[in-house]
């Protein structure tokens, strides 16, 4: 729905407002005319809302003219009693509040707005009509419910939801419905797909009147009809039009081992990407439980995901200040999940590790008490392992291991590595030119030091020290240390192997891939 400007006419700087003469077809769009000859292109559907005498009003585009993305649509005739029509480009919507004639609303924030308009204010009734109707035709009373549009029962498991999403959309196709019916059993299944959604519309069924989300909170395109208030800056909207939320399409690898296993669906999120991706079991034909938390860190494999992310996000609160978090959220209704060849296979094989060694809980956080008083060696504390009855084989660098920790950092390190020693939740590996502490966790750095004089001086400097004084070098300490620097674990681990091997005057294939 974006506004292509053919004319330009001499206006105040950065706005444009003209009356509307007529509007009529032009291929794909439709032309607006206006009363001093000139003219833009809309989208038809934004056409359908406007008429001769309204007055436009948008920025002048400043780059491509396809980028106005913010237009107001003023009616001057009160006697037609046509709403005033707004799109823009939102981003953040709060969480449903009473106003002063104790009506639920919500407040969409305008992003970059230049029309003077901050925040579109939109009734949770107005909410509930747009996004929680199978048939935007029909009042909310005589609505058939996303369940009998997918014909399940109200306690479905996501599992079977998913299930008659697919056959409903499978039927439909095959019987050539218009394409409103398809997107009906499509946002119905996304609504019922997600916990805090499905539980809204199940407090709506019960209660019409009841506080109503804005799904994912926000983040697009938003075409609604009301009211400018008195200031000009805010809009009440009294109908929502259209919105289209910020989207992509991804292909990313997600190991096993981050996702957050539930009884009926599994999480996972990617702090460094900003992904949330939610998953039933029919999504992923895998027999999982919550069981599978206590070993998923045993779990190399990797699911491949393809789905389209929507924009989303919420404010919390740290620090004493609130800060907007921004994510990207897979639709539940355009995610495919392929699996490895040999995945049954990994997963025994990673179940029957943890059977082997998970009778030794108690001896594994006695060998956890050591380390964090001092570094102890690999060697060292495989002795003790076998000391306290633990297997031959049983790695003890999987002692400070996190599941969310990619495993080639650590492998990288190892191959280069002539001892390795445990201290508290890192590892700190002896390289022939160099000390490397690595936190085997997301969201940790690689510490690089140059190669001491004394390993074991250097241990006992480092284990009374803090990883921030050595960055701000406080009383010398990264000069004592050697500190060199770091190497941030990115969302791509290539680029780290790549400065590792620099680091060590190591020769650099740039197309090769990282184990």
């Amino acid at each position: 729905m974006g506004v292509i400007l053919q004319a330009r006419a001499a206006l105040p700087p950065g706005l444009c407002q003209k009356v509307v003469l007529q509007t009529k077809p032009s291929g794909l769009k439709a032309q607006c005319v206006f009363t001093d000859g000139t003219s833009v292109l809309v989208s038809k559907f934004l056409a359908s809302f406007v008429h001769p005498g309204d007055e436009l009003r948008f920025p002048l585009a400043l780059e491509a003219a396809n980028a106005v993305t913010e237009i107001s649509i003023r009616n001057p005739n009160p006697e037609t009693r046509r709403r005033d029509i707004f799109q823009a480009s939102i981003g953040y919507v709060t969480q449903p509040r009473k106003d002063k004639r104790n009506d639920l609303f919500v407040s969409a924030e305008v992003v970059s707005g230049r029309l003077g308009i901050t925040a579109v204010h939109i009734r949770c009734e107005t909410l509930r009509d747009y996004f929680y109707l199978g048939n935007r035709r029909k009042a909310w009373d005589r609505q058939p419910t996303f369940y009998e549009i997918l014909r399940v029962d109200s306690k479905a498991s996501p599992s079977e939801l998913r299930l008659a999403f697919k056959l409903r959309t499978l039927e439909l196709r095959a019987a050539r419905v218009p394409a409103s019916d398809l997107a009906s059993v499509e946002r119905g299944f996304n609504i019922l797909a997600r916990p805090e959604l499905r539980s809204c519309y199940d407090t709506l069924l019960a209660d019409s009147a009841a506080p109503a989300l804005f799904p994912y909170g926000g983040f697009g395109s938003l075409l609604v009809a009301g009211d400018l208030s008195c200031d000009g800056t805010a809009f009440y909207a009294s109908r929502l039009l259209a919105f289209s939320p910020g989207q992509a399409t991804k292909r990313i690898r997600a190991p096993l081992r981050k996702f957050a296993i539930y009884e009926d669906r599994a999480v996972y999120r990617d702090a460094r990407r900003k992904l949330e991706i939610l998953l039933d079991q029919t999504a992923v034909p895998l027999t999982w439980d919550p069981t599978w938390n206590q070993w998923k860190h045993l779990l190399g494999a990797k699911i491949g995901v393809k789905a389209t992310f929507v924009h989303s996000g919420d404010y919390r609160h740290r620090a004493g200040e609130w800060h907007l978090v921004k994510w990207e959220t897979a639709l539940p209704s355009r995610i495919v999940v392929t699996l490895p060849g040999n995945i049954d296979e990994q997963i025994a094989e990673a179940r029957k590790t943890h059977q082997r060694f998970g009778q030794f809980a108690e001896a594994l956080d006695r060998m956890r008490l050591r380390i964090e008083s001092a570094p102890i060696e690999r060697a060292d504390l495989q002795k003790l392992c076998a000391g306290l009855g633990l297997p031959g084989d049983f790695d003890v660098a999987l002692i400070s291991w996190k599941p969310d920790y990619d495993g080639l950092y650590y492998r990288q390190l190892s191959k280069r590595a002539r001892r390795l020693y445990l201290f508290r939740s890192e590892y700190i590996f002896e390289l022939e030119r160099a000390v490397i502490v690595e936190t085997p966790q997301l969201g940790h750095a690689t510490y690089i030091f140059s190669k001491p004089a004394s390993v074991t001086e250097f241990l006992s400097l480092y284990s009374r020290s803090r990883k921030d004084d050595i960055r701000h070098n406080r009383s010398n300490l990264a000069e004592r240390l050697g500190f060199q620097g770091r190497l941030i674990h990115g969302v791509n681990p290539l680029p780290w192997v790549k400065e590792l091997k620099a680091f060590f005057g190591e020769p650099v294939d740039y197309v090769e891939a990282p184990d």
